[in-house]
């Protein structure tokens, strides 16, 4: 089954990381992905530009309507994502504890609706 594994994090943390932080988190995000890879997960994920160039869609009434940002005010954003296959929730919740924002952010497991 595919879950995604959606990534919250504080962008005001990350951007406060010194280059050196920042380079340990790329290369542990590397290496998560090589792990998906080498244990046989087949996945594709994607990291996310920072909330401020978010744009929120709404139609009502038939008119379009945006706003800049995100939805709602939050301590974390939606900093990326992966979509994996795994073989149910326990397996992928164990692929998701090894994402490295896991120790300073949260997070989400959902799978993934099927549409036949």
């Amino acid at each position: 089954m595919k879950y995604a594994i959606l990534i919250y994090h504080n962008e005001e943390l990350n951007q406060s990381m010194t280059p050196e932080e920042g380079q340990a988190l790329m290369a542990a995000y590397y290496a998560f992905g090589a792990g998906l890879t080498a244990n046989g997960v087949e996945h594709s994920g994607e990291a996310l530009l920072p909330v401020a160039t978010a744009t929120t869609v709404r139609v009502r009434e038939g008119q379009t309507l945006t706003t800049d940002g995100p939805f709602a005010e939050t301590k974390e954003q939606l900093g990326g994502f992966y979509i994996v296959d795994a073989e149910n929730l326990d397996d992928a919740i164990a692929i998701a504890a090894k994402v490295p924002d896991a120790k300073s952010g949260s997070i989400e497991v959902r799978p993934v609706m099927v549409f036949d």
